[in-house]
């Protein structure tokens, strides 16, 4: 259950949460034409902060072209918008989540009598993710990522979440923590909602977007700390033995922040590791405002 909040921004106004309501035959629910993005708050010595905002509404606003319809708001309005719902839902703390989705105006796949909504909702909490402290236990699934000539990975769309899901959802009836999705050609993606990294020889490798991958912030955000410590990151073909054999795997994402893998299809990896720690203690060390380089990345609430 969500912890839920006092408010959610709705097409330009704050809504009692209960009173977010939505059409049953909204477009957006039978066909899952929306974007969406995850953002997080962090206690800060300016108070709370939203991480990587614009770069988060940025990638909205892109989602939304890429899909085919154009956000009724302009990013500075988006932006005004999240400081004010969470402000007025007094977080220190908490996950935001930004939707556009396409509204109640007809059904079935022709959208140009359809709206184009907006909300945004905030609640303490960020989705949970299993072994998140421990290290998680990954399996490699049995169904593929979408192909990027099926469906826009670039694009954080809703409708092809259900790929996530599925994925998900086997892996958690299976005993495991979280799901490896491979390519069509056989090529590791992500997870379900985590970009992987793989360690090997103290170098980072991520796999390349023609594999599916969402380019997440929180992996632009780990390469640019990794640039910090000196580590060698890299994108390039990253296949299932690559994991079996890797000193550490870690994954990242707004929600699971950085988290490490214990083990991959029951290969033990151990975790974590000492790179994905000096990684984790220099992300907390940014999204809590105690890095200045990085303040940049912080829009204080306030």
């Amino acid at each position: 259950m969500l912890s839920e909040a006092d408010v959610i921004w709705m097409d330009g106004a704050l809504v009692p949460w209960a009173d977010a309501r939505v059409h049953v035959l909204t477009h957006g629910l039978h066909y899952g034409t929306g974007v969406l993005e995850g953002t997080r708050v962090y206690p800060t010595p300016d108070g709370p902060s939203v991480f990587r905002l614009d770069d988060h509404l940025d990638r909205l606003v892109t989602s939304a072209r890429i899909v085919g319809f154009t956000v009724p708001y302009s990013a500075a309005q988006l932006r005004a918008a999240t400081l004010e719902l969470v402000a007025a839902n007094g977080h220190d703390a908490c996950y935001v989540r930004h939707l556009v989705y396409l509204g109640y105006g007809s059904m079935g796949i022709d959208t140009r009598s359809c709206p184009v909504n907006v909300s945004i909702a905030s609640w303490e909490g960020a989705p949970h993710v299993g072994g998140r402290d421990e290290g998680a236990r990954l399996m490699v699934s049995s169904w593929r990522r979408n192909d990027p000539n099926v469906v826009p990975p670039a694009a954080k769309a809703t409708g092809p979440y259900l790929n996530s899901v599925l994925a998900r959802a086997e892996a958690n009836a299976a005993g495991y923590d979280e799901a490896v999705l491979l390519s069509s050609t056989g090529q590791v993606s992500e997870c379900s909602t985590e970009n992987v990294v793989v360690v090997r020889g103290g170098a980072l490798t991520t796999p390349s977007p023609s594999a599916g991958v969402l380019e997440g912030i929180t992996l632009d955000t780990v390469r640019r700390l990794a640039a910090d410590l000196g580590l060698p990151f890299r994108h390039g073909d990253v296949v299932r033995s690559d994991l079996y054999a890797a000193d550490e795997v870690f994954l990242c994402g707004t929600a699971a922040e950085i988290m490490p893998v214990r083990s991959v299809d029951d290969r033990e990896i151990g975790a974590p590791g000492p790179i994905t720690r000096k990684l984790r203690d220099a992300l907390a060390e940014a999204v809590h405002g105690r890095d200045t380089r990085h303040r940049d990345w912080l829009t204080a609430v306030a």
